[in-house]
């Protein structure tokens, strides 16, 4: 993957939500062209670190369920840009699993900074079986950075 746009989980109950966040800086490569003189972070960018939280809450949710750790590849999306993210902003992202299924699973996924809503998204993902241990190693690593502070919540009841 080129890009890493979520920066860390901080919460996450299986199944149930993941929170997490991006930190927004000048110094990030879309400034340079989006748009000079008056820098906003890009919608789309946005939407894959939502589709990053999402994907890594239903990878780390299956891990405990299955003999693999499955690929959890966005299918669709529906989004909603409501204000914009620009440099000093940290986008809190919290990712709520609305269905799953045997091979998908339905998350919505709502960014705000310091209290206004910036975006929102229902995703839809499809879950792959990818036996390649290179790529396993890499995405392992991957989940490990961003969930090394992150606080595990055991499910009530």
């Amino acid at each position: 993957m080129r890009f890493f746009l979520l920066d860390r989980i901080d919460e996450l109950q299986r199944f149930r939500y993941a929170t997490g966040r991006k930190a927004i800086s000048l110094a990030d490569d879309p400034f340079e062209q989006h748009f000079p003189g008056h820098p906003v972070y890009p919608g789309a960018l946005l939407i894959e670190a939502m589709a990053q939280l999402g994907g890594a809450l239903l990878e780390l949710s299956l891990r405990e369920v299955l003999d693999h750790c499955p690929r959890c590849v966005m299918s669709t999306v529906k989004a909603k840009f409501r204000d914009f993210a620009r440099p000093g902003d940290v986008v809190e992202l919290r990712a709520e699993v609305l269905a799953r299924h045997d091979d998908s699973a339905r998350v919505q996924v709502v960014g705000s900074c310091e209290g206004r809503r910036v975006c929102e998204a229902e995703l839809l993902y499809i879950f792959l079986r990818i036996d390649d241990p290179v790529l396993e190693a890499s995405r392992n690593e991957l989940l490990r950075t961003l969930t090394r502070a992150t606080r595990f919540v055991e499910e009530e009841g």
